[in-house]
């Protein structure tokens, strides 16, 4: 199921956003020296259809090119696509669910390798929120050696200039607050049903590093190394993909939850912190209730707290836009004027689309 199927199914095509008028200026925040050298770019989302034929591709990335896009993360192997965006200067990199992992075959074969809830529930056959939510452990060798070697696979491809991650994380013990009347739930707290990984491997590893199994904490919700442990894990993964990433000489990015803060707190991923060469925020603004000044906020938070380690690319989801093609020019400024390398699109790219990006090139 792509990703599209996937905010579909959760309800969030259709949020409403409120728009309020903005401030003449943004506060900026520094930008890091590489956006300098490398001018704005941006970055687009796609899940490729294999029928589509080579000329009509190469006409749509030739326009794309024109527009600042350099990168296209393409949610599935298609040859025709991935050559069509090289042949107008364009970098295809594959885009890879990495942690959610459903596939019919891997469940059937090692459902062993899956995550495990706080009620102990196992993601194999207890899948949170909708069906497709199969999380896999990330204390797993095996789970990491079976993602290293699909990293492999796909560089191995002389097509293929770069890996893009994509739920590389847990599963969400905290939705954004937009949805939570989807599910008839309140997250005002973490509930014991959305809270991963409890599993044996998981419990040990945390034991033998501090002395107690979470499950024996009165609040293990509330317990900081408990948290810091398991951020560690999905970086632990994230250094082991991007070892195979230099290894084939090339990029390795990630798309991730939109501020450092709400990755750590809703997530478990502590992106900031990872050997990335570049990151995509999906700085999603209706799914939080916000309006599109905040997109200005969480980028300005994401580079301030990476220091230059790589660029950022603001993710936008154009839904939440509403065919308002002037508050879509306003939040590729803000992200732009808050230190963003340029912006990553989800959605339809129609001709006013590429018209907004390619004012901000």
């Amino acid at each position: 199921m792509n990703k599209r199927h996937f905010i579909k199914a959760l309800g969030i095509g259709g949020l409403a956003l409120a728009k309020p008028s903005l401030p003449a200026s943004a506060a900026t925040a520094e930008k890091p020296q590489s956006m300098e050298k490398i001018g704005v770019q941006h970055r687009v989302w796609i899940n490729p259809d294999p029928k589509e034929k080579a000329a009509d591709l190469q006409k749509r990335y030739a326009t794309y090119r024109k527009a600042g896009i350099t990168d296209l993360f393409f949610e599935a192997d298609s040859e025709v696509h991935f050559k069509a965006a090289k042949a107008n200067g364009i970098k295809a990199h594959r885009w890879m669910w990495t942690m959610n992992r459903g596939e019919k075959e891997l469940l059937a074969s090692h459902p062993e390798w899956y995550a495990i809830n706080r009620k102990g529930e196992s993601c194999a056959n207890h899948p949170p929120y909708v069906d497709y939510y199969r999380w896999l452990c990330p204390s797993k060798p095996e789970v990491v050696n079976y993602l290293k070697s699909q990293v492999q696979q796909f560089l191995s491809k002389d097509y293929v200039d770069g890996i893009h991650l994509d739920y590389v994380r847990f599963c969400d013990v905290i939705l954004p607050v937009n949805l939570w009347s989807n599910y008839g739930i309140d997250q005002s707290r973490e509930l014991p049903e959305y809270d991963f990984c409890y599993c044996n491997d998981c419990r040990s590893a945390y034991k033998s590093a501090y002395g107690k199994d979470p499950l024996e904490l009165e609040h293990p919700d509330q317990s900081p190394s408990w948290r810091k442990f398991r951020y560690d894990r999905i970086t632990n993964v994230v250094k082991n993909l991007a070892q195979v990433a230099k290894e084939h000489k090339k990029p390795i990015s990630a798309a991730v939850f939109p501020t450092p803060e709400i990755a750590k707190r809703i997530v478990r991923q502590d992106w900031t912190n990872w050997p990335l060469n570049a990151v995509m925020p999906m700085i999603y603004h209706g799914f939080y209730r916000e309006n599109i000044t905040w997109i200005g906020d969480a980028v300005a938070e994401g580079v301030k707290t990476l220091h230059g380690a790589f660029p950022l690319y603001a993710g936008l989801f154009l839904p939440d836009f509403h065919n308002n093609y002037n508050d879509l020019r306003e939040a590729v400024k803000l992200a732009i004027d808050n230190g963003a390398a340029g912006v990553s699109i989800f959605g339809a790219v129609t001709p006013e689309v590429l018209q907004v990006l390619g004012e901000s090139v």
